[in-house]
């Protein structure tokens, strides 16, 4: 954690979003800012795609109309989140420097005229970036207007990974500090395996296209290095404002969307935690995917609030299918957020761009203007959380840890895996959401964190496990937890070998059971399982078990693993270890999930369908329960409290309407099981 770990100067919760000033006339400034005075707003995030308007040529300045901006947003009580433009470096540079161009996997270089920063590795874009950004916090590191920096841009999106001369010459620097010799990375990579045995550091290329698949080890380590790289340019950009600014430092991640970042290890680098957020059109339950990035987000911050850097208004434009948002739904979307965890509301963005890739993106001030149903509802939002400024500082606590290991995903995406049907985000989103329908709260973790204040872990997808991770959790268990573990995990060490002694190995001591052989099932077949007397449904994967002591709790009715151990339970010092070797579908989950509670003494909510409650708790007991009705009928909910919201009291009952939220400031009297 860098030295500002604290929220910026803001009274309440952070209401706002992206502003774009350059994209329109001074008169239209100061229509917004009134217009941001009328919905509530008191933060704009500025800046972040302006480096061709500041920087106009290689080492010339124009700030004029920056400080006129920012000006005008202090006389009107709005403060700053400045940004770094560095996402998109400007023509002039890849015009002076064409050899910081990003290449491809495939060899192509890419050229300019979409977002998207240079190579990484260029000397020349890290100089550039860090020159501008010294200015800037030279500029406006101490104006009281400025509470706030934001770093470039969603890292990683679009340009993660790059096959550039620069940063071949940087993979192999990374490779020798990481490896030490030729030896090790030689032993590291399996290079034994195709005769790709390495003599000299110069032979070691980038992981590009080749004539098969590529040596998974590499590519492992490849999808390391340039995290490793982007997390360098924004450690550079962050030292040069912290030169001239003692205001908290973030940069907008993207939660669960896989853009090759390892937010565990980003989020030890900045002040704040932030996240955007986009639903996903084709999801008809869209508030789970929400709440599993917001859960996400709380998680890699270490449980501390977070800002929402972004979400949308109603429909974004870069989706197959953009569906609008319906009446409501943005209010349900943001106060999710802050249920769990999200001191700061913000959007992309303010106003609606009229050109560019981006003009079909709604806004907080549409092309329909303030006459519009969005512009209304963005307006009450903002009154709404007014409201809600106590609810601020408070945290929410969470019984259940699901594992989530981005460098694990990493692997188990690589080419020539026994299924293209296993997918780490199918089973994370399968586990989650029958967590989310029982109404317990869940935090994500690593596999080698501290685990001793969860009742319940769950690892739904952990196909790479070191050994130390292994032994972490393999104690959690014997100390007295509960661990779920389904199937194709513990398969591999962090150098993506096979575990000596076979697959799951690692974890025989908590499990009590090993993988002879993987059974993976073909398309559109099922496989299914005897539970208690009744018959599951699974499909997509089998395993043929070795029992090591568990005891058989379900077993294959059908397929190539028939009559064998489906499902087992093993106890393991005080604690109990279940594994789940196939794929149930949603109601053979929940049936598993209920014995798997009994053992980790948890207990499901009792909640309406499609209602959904957290809490927030304060240092002094008081607690706020966010409810949110998904549903379109009313439902009537047991609590009690006082209504932030509606500011009316609620005694033991609660009627909320179809599509409503409350927030109930309560005082704890006893502890309680999560919802």
């Amino acid at each position: 954690m860098t030295s500002t770990p604290r929220w910026p100067d803001i009274d309440g919760i952070a209401y706002g979003g992206d502003y774009t000033p350059e994209q329109w006339s001074r008169e239209t400034w100061r229509e917004d800012v009134t217009l941001m005075r009328e919905a509530g707003v008191n933060l704009v995030s500025i800046g972040i795609f302006a480096w061709a308007l500041l920087e106009t040529a290689e080492g010339e300045f124009d700030f004029t109309w920056m400080d006129e901006v920012v000006e005008l947003l202090h006389e009107n009580g709005i403060r700053v989140d400045m940004g770094t433009p560095t996402a998109s470096p400007p023509a002039w540079f890849f015009a002076a420097h064409p050899d910081a161009r990003v290449v491809t996997r495939d060899g192509v270089t890419l050229g300019f005229g979409a977002r998207g920063m240079a190579s990484h590795s260029a000397p020349a874009y890290r100089e550039a970036a860090v020159r501008i950004t010294t200015e800037l916090a030279k500029r406006y590191g101490n104006h009281p207007a400025v509470v706030l920096w934001h770093v470039h841009n969603e890292y990683g999106v679009p340009v993660g990974e790059d096959y550039s001369p620069h940063a071949v010459r940087e993979w192999r620097l990374w490779l020798q500090e990481r490896y030490g010799s030729l030896d090790a990375l030689n032993a590291a990579w399996g290079t034994a395996f195709w005769g790709q045995h390495y003599t000299a550091w110069e032979h070691v290329g980038a992981p590009a296209a080749a004539p098969s698949t590529v040596n998974p080890a590499q590519r492992l380590d490849y999808a390391r290095f340039t995290d490793h790289q982007l997390r360098a340019c924004f450690i550079a950009e962050r030292d040069a404002i912290r030169a001239h600014s003692d205001r908290p430092i973030t940069t907008n991640f993207m939660a669960n969307q896989h853009n090759g970042c390892d937010l565990w290890a980003w989020a030890r680098e900045v002040d704040i935690v932030s996240d955007d957020h986009y639903l996903w059109a084709a999801d008809e339950e869209g508030e789970i995917g929400l709440a599993i990035a917001a859960d996400l987000t709380r998680s890699v911050g270490g449980g501390k609030p977070w800002i929402l850097m972004e979400h949308s208004t109603s429909a974004v434009n870069w989706q197959p299918r953009n569906v609008a948002k319906r009446p409501g739904e943005m209010a349900r979307n943001s106060l999710a957020h802050l249920g769990r965890g999200a001191d700061a509301i913000l959007f992309f963005q303010w106003r609606a761009s009229r050109s560019g890739a981006e003009k079909f993106h709604s806004a907080m001030l549409p092309h329909a203007g303030t006459e519009s149903r969005v512009w209304r509802e963005v307006v009450d939002l903002g009154a709404k959380l007014d409201r809600l400024e106590e609810v601020r500082g408070s945290r929410v606590h969470a019984d259940v840890a699901i594992l989530w290991d981005f460098e694990s995903f990493w692997a188990q995406d690589l080419e020539w895996r026994p299924s293209e049907d296993v997918g780490h985000d199918e089973r994370i989103r399968a586990y989650y959401e029958q967590l989310w329908r029982d109404g317990i709260t869940v935090d994500f973790a690593l596999p080698g964190q501290d685990l001793s204040g969860y009742k319940l872990v769950i690892a739904p997808a952990q196909y790479m496990l070191s050994l130390a991770d292994a032994d972490n959790l393999n104690r959690y268990v014997h100390d007295g937890g509960t661990l779920v573990v389904s199937f194709f995990s513990a398969v591999v060490d962090e150098h993506d070998a096979v575990h000596a002694g076979g697959f799951g190995t690692p974890l025989e001591p908590a499990l009590g059971v090993r993988v002879e052989e993987h059974l993976p099932l073909r398309e559109g077949t099922t496989g299914d399982i005897s539970w208690n007397g009744q018959t599951l449904r699974a499909d997509v994967w089998q395993e043929d078990l070795v029992l090591v002591g568990a005891e058989v709790r379900a077993t294959y009715v059908d397929g190539p693993a028939a009559g064998e151990a489906a499902v087992t339970r093993n106890q393991h010092g005080a604690g109990a270890g279940w594994y789940v070797s196939t794929r149930p579908d949603a109601a053979g989950l929940a049936a598993i999930m209920t014995n798997i509670y009994a053992d980790a003494g948890l207990a499901p909510a009792e909640a309406p369908a499609g209602v959904e409650i957290v809490r927030r708790r304060r240092d002094d007991d008081v607690e706020f329960v966010v409810a949110i009705n998904h549903t379109t009928d009313a439902v009537t909910l047991s609590l009690e409290g006082h209504d932030l919201l509606t500011q009316t009291e609620v005694t033991g009952r609660l009627s909320l309407a179809g599509g409503d939220v409350a927030v109930i400031r309560s005082r704890r009297t006893a502890p309680q099981e999560q919802v």
